[in-house]
């Protein structure tokens, strides 16, 4: 399928160019989320010179008309070819479970295809991303999408260098993004490259949400994968009480008292359900808010170091090369907020 079709060309954006047309595509059984997460985003956006909305948005589809979400809500739609003689600034494919029936519909390619050669950049949320691959759009390019897809999408297009960690990935004029909320970080992003950080800072506010998750962090959250583990909640209070008091004595038995158990007890417990041991829980724990604070706050390392309970920057810098692979320091450079 890949064969047929052509290979993405970034449209240079003309000089005098002002209105950023962003075209979604949509198709039966899309999540709703990936489409009306984005939409808000753009829908919100200002451009601080112009002072009016950075962005017109259209939601389309191959033949338009009302379509069926995850939800019980189903969408209008214009249909895609209204747009294919006009100057579309951002393409973006929404995911959903009907991405595994699309991306086999020649008609739908077709269409992505013909509107992708007139846009500056393509965009993928979810599985979208299969979409834009069975299109031919992500060949010899980096991509991402949710990590329940990302195995079909590498098995079915081995063309595409897919990552399963990052939340959205950028490779040249080509955006895709993880799951679901992710489509938010990767629009936000966006927005800070088309209009500067600080209209994309008041869309974030407004929505009240992050403003953002840089691509490089992982669509893996820790504290889900506890959740996961703790499906009972045993641990749960546990896992708060340590997150809030991260410069006590927070050795086995100091825990183990907490739940009112024996440290052998409890250490056996813990490691079985949870996976690892009651020590490595703190240190990750630790470098969790560590990361927090590195990304949002103006605190020093050594200020961040003393409140997460690392007691000194070294012990600090140990634990992020040993756990993430990249000292404090290169960690806030590249995903700080503030």
């Amino acid at each position: 399928m890949n064969d047929k079709m052509t290979s993405f060309s970034a449209k240079v954006a003309e000089p005098g160019d002002k209105i950023r047309q962003v075209v979604f595509v949509v198709y039966p059984d899309i999540v709703l989320l990936d489409l009306v997460g984005p939409l808000q985003v753009f829908s919100h956006a200002l451009d601080p010179q112009m002072r009016t909305n950075g962005y017109a948005c259209a939601v389309t589809s191959v033949a338009g008309g009302m379509i069926d979400t995850n939800t019980v809500v189903s969408i209008p739609s214009e249909p895609a070819l209204h747009y294919l003689d006009k100057q579309i600034h951002t393409l973006i494919v929404v995911g959903g479970d009907g991405a595994n029936t699309v991306m086999r519909d020649p008609h739908v390619l077709e269409t992505v295809n013909a509107l992708a050669a007139g846009a500056q950049r393509v965009c993928s949320v979810c599985s979208g991303a299969l979409v834009l691959a069975a299109a031919g759009l992500l060949n010899g390019r980096r991509a991402v999408t949710h990590w329940d897809d990302c195995e079909t999408l590498a098995s079915c297009f081995p063309s595409v260098k897919v990552e399963v960690d990052p939340i959205y990935i950028q490779d040249g004029n080509v955006w895709t993004s993880a799951g679901i909320t992710a489509g938010i970080d990767m629009a936000l992003a966006v927005v800070a490259e088309d209009l500067g950080r600080r209209s994309a800072l008041r869309v974030a506010r407004s929505m009240v949400t992050h403003m953002a998750r840089a691509g490089g962090q992982s669509q893996f959250s820790p504290v889900l994968r506890r959740q996961l583990l703790d499906s009972t909640g045993r641990f749960e209070h546990l896992h708060h009480w340590i997150a809030e008091n991260l410069d006590q004595d927070l050795r086995v038995e100091e825990l183990a008292a907490k739940m009112n158990m024996s440290a052998r007890n409890f250490a056996r417990l813990y490691t079985g359900q949870m996976c690892l041991t009651p020590a490595k829980a703190v240190e990750a724990i630790r470098i969790e808010v560590a990361q927090d604070l590195l990304e949002t706050s103006e605190k020093t390392i050594k200020q961040i170091s003393s409140h997460c309970g690392f007691n000194d920057e070294e012990r600090m810098r140990r634990a992020f090369m040993r756990t993430l692979n990249v000292s404090p320091t290169d960690y806030r450079r590249g995903f700080r907020t503030g």
